[in-house]
């Protein structure tokens, strides 16, 4: 049996909402002249918080001006005793509202102590013309002190921005009276709902599943914070791109990212292909990359796998972010590291385990999807569920609100599905394991790959509308050959077909024969010496692997659903 949780048929919200004064402490950073201070006072009077200002509380303890400590003892130390005092104010039992200066969050050090403490940050962002006015007559202040505001300014944000980007929060702050802009930073610190994440824990490393609204604009953030180099290279396709791609660029160039290059590519499982892989690969090169190089796959599980093949070849393989926008790749191909094209022979024959360093799973994407999309990526969700067992009854009883759009309950199969592959994978990285394993997570595919094989991974059948069908054909054999109940077979139908999928070969609207459709199952790459193997139910949450199916029994099957003698 699979790793479970209990699933709740009632869905709950992904994360508490923050009340009002909030439990943890805030922390405003920022260039400057960006009203820390200022609007942190107010923060902490409208909450009853206490306010706290870092390079207050560093010259009293100090006893003397932090100027006069950079001049004695230099940055090195001042940071140091900086990071101390807001170590030391964030770790107390009673959040507070704390002002940091101008350089704090640009520590790695400092941003590190802050991300652990369970603090939330938020930067202050203000443009260069207002932050000018602002700290004129601060001439006196070392940083200005025989320099112009402006060249100084520039210098700061040019270093300093793509570190207060990796803040939990960014709030632009306009020329408008402090009330004002303090009501806002509070109204977006009570609606701050922090992501879900998920630790993909594997002997060879580990990475974050990140899951929620805006993930797309906080992507630089999150990269920047775990990549050691500062390009990358986005492969993405063509309907994707223009939803997404200027957010995921103006996120990349917040946090210091340099966009070496871009490849677009046609929409569908056709661009699985070796000539598109070849493609991809030589517009990666004529980027120049080198070894920090990062791609980044923006786009459904096609480009999820291409990518992901390309990132794992290129150089003998670079970083590689997962950016997916279907619900499919949320749910699915984004998590565990398999990459991929297909060629005449069959699908995915060619490709590499390749783990990215990260995935962020946009689920505000998700509202761009045409219907058929989204119930093709339900098809994956009904597998896990089947896998799962709890999260099956869950699916059977909000399969079609998820799918009549409902943000939160396509934000909990995202998360639930994704919480059992990530264990899945865990345990099975490799697929090594002689029974059960990462193999389990094939059900309904040994049927769905050759229905689309035979179709010609066209946009006739897509792939999880072939998984949903398969669902119900490895139910069915499951029934037939004693597994499970009788009744098993009826309800992943039922179930496919409210989520508007069609559930039977005879449903398709080309003919299959029965001899072509098990040549492909035997060629799948999940047979043994040509032996057709299969993952079949004893029940919801108990699955198995078997490669002793009598192959009449898997013809009489595919005849019976539809395919031709």
């Amino acid at each position: 049996m699979l790793p479970s949780q209990t699933v709740s048929r009632n869905l709950a919200p992904l994360s508490s909402p923050i009340p009002s004064p909030p439990r943890r402490s805030i922390v405003l950073v920022g260039m400057p002249g960006a009203g820390k201070s200022s609007i942190g006072r107010r923060l902490a009077a409208r909450w009853g918080l206490p306010f706290r200002d870092a390079d207050t509380e560093i010259e009293q303890a100090a006893g003397i001006a932090i100027s006069e400590i950079f001049a004695r003892y230099g940055e090195a130390h001042f940071r140091e005793g900086e990071r101390r005092v807001i170590g030391r104010l964030v770790a107390g039992d009673e959040p507070v509202v704390l002002a940091t200066g101008g350089g704090a969050f640009a520590d790695p050090e400092t941003r590190a102590l802050l991300r652990s403490s369970g603090a939330l940050t938020v930067w202050l962002k203000v443009r260069l013309p207002l932050l000018l006015r602002r700290v004129a007559g601060r001439e006196h202040r070392p940083m200005f002190r025989d320099a112009d505001p402006r060249e100084v300014l520039e210098r700061l944000m040019a270093a300093r921005h793509p570190l207060y980007a990796q803040a939990d929060l960014v709030v632009p702050c306009q020329d408008e009276p402090p009330e004002q802009t303090t009501r806002r930073v509070a109204e977006a610190i009570l609606a701050h709902r922090p992501p879900e994440r998920l630790r993909v824990e594997l002997e060879r490393g580990a990475y974050d599943i990140l899951i929620g609204e805006g993930m797309l604009a906080r992507a630089g953030a999150e990269m920047a914070a775990r990549l050691e180099g500062r390009r990358c290279v986005v492969v993405t396709d063509r309907n994707v791109a223009p939803h997404h791609l200027p957010t995921l660029r103006t996120s990349l160039a917040e946090a210091g990212f340099t966009l070496a290059g871009e490849v677009t590519v046609a929409p569908g499982e056709a661009s699985k292909s070796l000539a598109e892989y070849a493609r991809v690969v030589e517009a990666i090169l004529d980027a120049k990359p080198d070894r920090r190089t990062a791609i980044v796959a923006l786009g459904g599980g096609v480009v999820g796998d291409l990518a992901g093949f390309a990132a794992a070849s290129v150089l003998r393989g670079l970083s590689f972010v997962q950016c997916p926008t279907s619900l499919l790749a949320q749910v699915d191909s984004s998590v565990g590291g398999k990459t991929g094209i297909n060629t005449r022979h069959g699908k995915n024959l060619v490709g590499a385990f390749h783990q990215p360093r990260l995935v962020l799973a946009d689920t505000g994407a998700l509202r761009t999807l045409p219907p058929r999309e989204l119930q093709a990526g339900w098809g994956e969700v009904a597998k896990h569920g089947l896998l799962q067992g709890p999260l099956w009854e869950w699916c059977e009883a909000n399969g079609p609100l998820a799918l009549a759009g409902d943000p939160a309950a396509l934000a909990y199969a995202v998360l639930e599905s994704c919480r059992l592959k990530a264990a899945v994978v865990a345990e099975d990285e490799f697929e090594t394991k002689a029974e059960g394993g990462r193999a389990l997570l094939n059900l309904g595919h040994t049927f769905g790959h050759a229905l689309e094989a035979e179709t010609g991974y066209g946009d006739a059948l897509l792939h999880g509308e072939a998984v949903a069908i398969g669902l119900g054909l490895a139910a069915e054999l499951s029934a037939r050959l004693g597994l499970c109940s009788q009744e098993m077979p009826g309800r992943v139908r039922e179930h496919v077909r409210e989520c508007g999928m069609r559930v039977r070969i005879a449903d398709l609207p080309r003919r299959f024969t029965a001899d072509a459709l098990m040549a492909r199952m035997r060629a799948d790459k999940k047979a043994r010496e040509g032996q057709m193997r299969f993952v079949l139910l004893r029940g919801a949450g108990h699955c198995l692997t078997a490669d002793d199916v009598p192959e009449d029994a898997v013809r009489r099957l595919l005849i019976e659903e539809g395919a031709s003698p």
